[in-house]
């Protein structure tokens, strides 16, 4: 099976973070987020896996080829045109039985079920309480009939995930070249939705699959959340400290240095970083960083960021409260 990853995004709602790297490339649990995804890629036969990449796509191709075996090509989509226009580059690439998958979730479903399909393609879906945050799919005689962009009313409550299959991946391509040949954009995009729109109108009989578990890495707070529940299921045996207390669960590279600290719940701490007279929970501290003499919660600290707090010492008598706030308006 080949598989297409669009990584050309521009990340911006990880900023600052994706300045200096892809999105994709962003730490959550102590891996890049591709790195996951891919991971979940390994329960398939991979034949050829094309990203599609766009800014900073070196680093891409340079951590894939550090870290795995399978055969990666990598092509660039040359302008910001949208999801569908992205996927259109992979066309010389792959044929035949096809995933795409977009690298900005963690996901966990049973991708060998597709090794046997017997449809033209699959959607993968999560049902959700309130489908109107998310393109959901409408369905009948177990058939998706219609993809629906954040819908005002229930028509449907299974989300659309961002993990999609073809059977034969020229169905898809046709669809795109028809959609860009008649203007078929929204906000100067074109988007995948619409092309798959065509895929079924077409007469491809298309299916719903479900992920059991769907996590976003979009957002800071996403990320974070992201982060929580990784950590919750790879809990790593906490080497020995001696002047640190470590909180699990918490993942921390080998080469980080841990001193009168106390760490966790809900950290991952990348190589080489250190952590010094603070307390960090529930954040994330990529690789090289510095952490002195701080309080961190929720956080996330990039490559090679330093912070460094400022000690405090008081002398506090009998019934005396003392209280830390932000100013107004930081």
């Amino acid at each position: 099976m080949d598989v297409v990853i669009p990584v050309a995004g521009l990340g911006t709602r990880l900023r600052p973070h994706t300045w200096s790297k892809p999105k994709p490339l962003v730490t959550v649990a102590g891996k890049p987020i591709l790195g996951h995804v891919l991971d979940r890629l390994a329960q398939l036969p991979l034949e050829t896996v094309v990203f599609v990449t766009g800014y900073l796509g070196e680093q891409i191709e340079e951590y894939v080829r550090a870290h795995y075996r399978f055969d990666a090509q990598f092509v660039e989509q040359p302008e910001p045109l949208g999801q569908s226009h992205a996927v259109l580059q992979a066309k010389t690439r792959v044929d035949g039985p096809t995933l795409i998958v977009f690298p900005d979730l963690i996901f966990e479903a049973d991708l060998a079920t597709l090794l046997a399909l017997d449809a033209d393609g699959a959607i993968f879906v999560k049902e959700v309480e309130d489908p109107r945050r998310f393109g959901v799919v409408v369905t009948h005689d177990e058939r998706v009939v219609q993809l629906v962009e954040k819908p005002a009313s229930p028509v449907s409550n299974l989300a659309v995930v961002g993990l999609y299959y073809f059977r034969e991946i020229d169905d898809l391509f046709d669809a795109i070249e028809y959609q860009m040949e008649h203007g078929l954009r929204r906000g100067g995009e074109f988007y995948l939705a619409d092309a798959i729109q065509r895929v079924i109108d077409t007469g491809n009989r298309l299916v719903c699959l479900p992920v059991s578990v769907w996590e976003d890495c979009g957002t800071v707070e996403a990320l974070l959340q992201t982060n929580r529940y990784l950590l919750e299921r790879q809990r790593q045996a906490p080497s020995s400290y001696p002047t640190a207390v470590i909180v699990p669960p918490v993942v921390i590279d080998p080469t980080a240095r841990i001193e009168h600290a106390v760490i966790g719940p809900y950290v991952s701490i990348g190589r080489g970083a250190c952590v010094s007279s603070s307390i960090v929970a529930d954040s994330i501290i990529d690789e090289e960083a510095t952490i002195g003499s701080a309080i961190l919660t929720r956080s996330i600290v990039g490559r090679r960021a330093r912070v460094q707090g400022d000690p405090l010492t008081v002398n506090v008598g009998d019934s005396s409260e003392i209280v830390f706030s932000r100013a107004e308006g930081e």
